[in-house]
């Protein structure tokens, strides 16, 4: 799905994320089982938004999600380092007899889906087999950041789930922290300095501050106990 020029989400030179388009925005929360392993998402009410809105970037605003100036008392650098290579141009690729997968490691959000079956990795070896086939598709399909993706090798087309443009804010109950900005649906992201990174299904943008891989998540507000307060 191709992003539009009326809903974008534009990264500001050390400062906010400024959302144009009317882009609805709701908590997504991951679902674990009793081990712990991440099964799913659960989507929350929609927050109330005006059709353009700022969200914190710098993880210290007092209205989280929204901006509230505070990366201007702080001196946040935002200085993005991500990056602008396609996606296919970063990955690693793990073959199967039925379906790929792909890897961009440094775009992970720790989501956590790669691993409740076992492995990921080890499990695409196997897609050959109906079952199998199924968990990875929905083990990948499940990663907020897009870090993984199947292809099917029959048409060399992705496996994506089909994903309305929304923004989500991640929770993540089991590790008791709040996660990044999930960009679900083909949203553009737009640089400070004007440069649109390639549209993807799914995206992490971090909103924690501490990322070294600046827009996206890279993890960090885990090590951090990033909480949003929501």
């Amino acid at each position: 799905m191709n992003g539009t020029s009326a809903s974008r989400v534009t990264v500001t030179k050390n400062g906010p994320y400024r959302v144009e388009g009317s882009i609805p925005l709701a908590k997504q929360t991951i679902v674990t089982d009793d081990e712990g392993g991440s099964r799913d998402w659960q989507q929350g009410n929609p927050i109330e938004t005006a059709a353009s809105y700022t969200l914190c970037r710098c993880g210290q605003s007092s209205n989280k999600p929204f901006c509230d100036g505070t990366h201007l008392t702080i001196d946040f650098d935002g200085t993005e380092v991500a990056s602008r290579q396609p996606y296919v141009e970063q990955v690693q690729v793990f073959a199967g007899p039925a379906l790929d997968l792909t890897d961009a490691q440094p775009l992970c959000a720790s989501g956590r889906f790669c691993d409740p079956d076992g492995s990921v990795w080890r499990m695409i070896r196997k897609s050959d087999d109906p079952e199998m086939r199924e968990k990875v598709q929905r083990m990948a399909g499940n990663c907020p950041a897009g870090r993984l993706v199947v292809w099917d090798k029959s048409n060399g087309e992705p496996v994506e789930p089909q994903l309305e443009q929304s923004i989500g804010l991640v929770q993540d109950p089991a590790a008791e922290v709040s996660g990044p900005l999930w960009l679900r649906g083909g949203i553009t992201v737009e640089s400070a300095d004007g440069e649109a990174y390639e549209v993807r299904n799914r995206v992490t943008l971090c909103r924690c501050g501490a990322s070294e891989n600046k827009p996206f998540c890279d993890g960090s507000h885990v090590s951090i106990g990033f909480r949003d307060g929501l």
